[in-house]
């Protein structure tokens, strides 16, 4: 279950990058060959893509403690299959998995690790000796928990500055518009 909304959620953001992309050509096209329509067209994208990032940070500050527990329980799927002993061929894939993530979060473990757990720390945590993750106050759990609910300013303030970024885009995108629009063209 939080694999394939994990996916989702990479599908998501490659749709969006190639949208991206595209809106970014039709801009740039469009300025190049002063092209109202083309302008328009480049500033009509703008306004649905502000609109979807104000919609995507609004449910995502209503669902943030869905999305913890969702990625706690990837986490979590990622751990049984890394300390599985029976040798799974999806094994490899969940160590790099629990990787990203404890070189990401600086963490290692659930907090109530097993004694097969610490059998396989050197393996799944290689920055750090078995004495140091032990003494280690945070699991990776709670610094999952902590992301979203004391450093979510952070996140708001990246999507902050990227608004910003798109409202100056389309003020400028108007400008040129208009500045088209009134311009003696040669015909």
């Amino acid at each position: 279950f939080p694999v394939v909304s994990v996916f989702t959620g990479v599908y998501i953001l490659i749709a969006v990058g190639a949208v991206m992309m595209l809106v970014g050509f039709l801009g740039c096209y469009g300025a190049i060959q002063e092209s109202q329509c083309l302008l328009g067209t480049f500033f009509f994208f703008l306004v649905i893509l502000f609109a979807c990032e104000v919609a995507a940070a609004i449910w995502g500050f209503m669902n943030r403690d869905t999305i913890s527990k969702e990625l706690i329980n990837f986490y979590d799927s990622a751990y049984i299959k890394a300390v599985d002993v029976s040798g799974s061929p999806s094994k490899d894939a969940a160590i790099n998995v629990l990787n990203v993530f404890h070189t990401t979060l600086d963490c290692c473990g659930k907090g109530d690790d097993t004694p097969l757990f610490k059998q396989v720390a050197s393996t799944l945590c290689p920055r750090k000796s078995p004495e140091e993750f032990l003494s280690q106050p945070l699991s990776c759990h709670d610094k999952l928990i902590e992301l979203f609910s004391e450093k979510l300013y952070l996140i708001g303030l990246a999507a902050l500055v990227v608004a910003v970024i798109m409202i100056f885009e389309m003020i400028f995108t108007m400008v040129l518009c208009c500045g088209i629009r009134n311009s003696p063209g040669v015909y």
